[in-house]
């Protein structure tokens, strides 16, 4: 290798070496093993490759960085202001901490919703088809708060006490999504929270 093109590789390589925090002692270092390493040729450079990587784990490990801290923290309020929380009094509170929906990527992330009256907190009634109906009612406000609609909702989830009330819940269920219907997933669980009937979530997008 000429000695312009090594000349030029290092410089590069010092370029390199600067944008992961090399500089001083390491730095100087790099410079003067250069020369020599390039002359092998491409089994050189890989060999001056590695020495950079191992340069640099050295100086991270003696000398910590503040910037990792920086950056770590910088990802994280990223992150906050990728997804939005959505609350509405015309929907029944969150019983925990959660939130009533998250809008999130242009999509709408709906928390399982019971047959609660917003004004009380209460059940509407014990009756299954009652409560389906006031959880649709409050999914429907929560999904407007949210900028989205029925139509826009692209999937469900179910969850009866019972899975024998699967025909009255799907009856009521229907008379809220128009053709092509959501993506649903229906289950029986054990137990619902303050012992609901049924439970259903959603997933719209915006």
């Amino acid at each position: 290798m000429s000695s312009s093109s090594t000349m030029a590789m290092g410089a590069a390589t010092a370029t390199l070496a600067r944008s992961i925090g090399l500089n001083g002692g390491p730095l100087t270092e790099l410079y003067r093993r250069t020369p020599a390493i390039l002359t092998q040729g491409a089994a050189g450079f890989c060999c001056l490759t590695a020495a950079v990587s191992k340069l640099a784990l050295r100086h991270s490990s003696c000398h910590p960085k503040p910037f990792a801290w920086t950056g770590a923290a910088r990802c994280m309020a990223h992150a906050a202001t990728l997804k939005e929380g959505v609350q509405t009094d015309k929907a029944p509170a969150a019983l925990g901490p959660y939130s009533q929906a998250i809008k999130a990527n242009n999509l709408v992330f709906v928390s399982g919703v019971l047959g609660l009256i917003p004004e009380t907190g209460k059940f509407i009634s014990d009756d299954v088809a009652d409560q389906t109906e006031q959880v649709l009612k409050n999914m429907g406000e929560i999904l407007q708060a949210s900028g989205a609609s029925y139509s826009s909702v692209v999937k469900t989830t179910i969850m009866l006490a019972d899975i024998n009330d699967f025909k009255k819940v799907n009856e009521i269920y229907g008379k809220y999504f128009s053709s092509p219907a959501p993506a649903r997933s229906t289950y029986q669980v054990a137990a619902l929270p303050l012992n609901a009937k049924v439970e259903i979530e959603c997933t719209a997008t915006l």
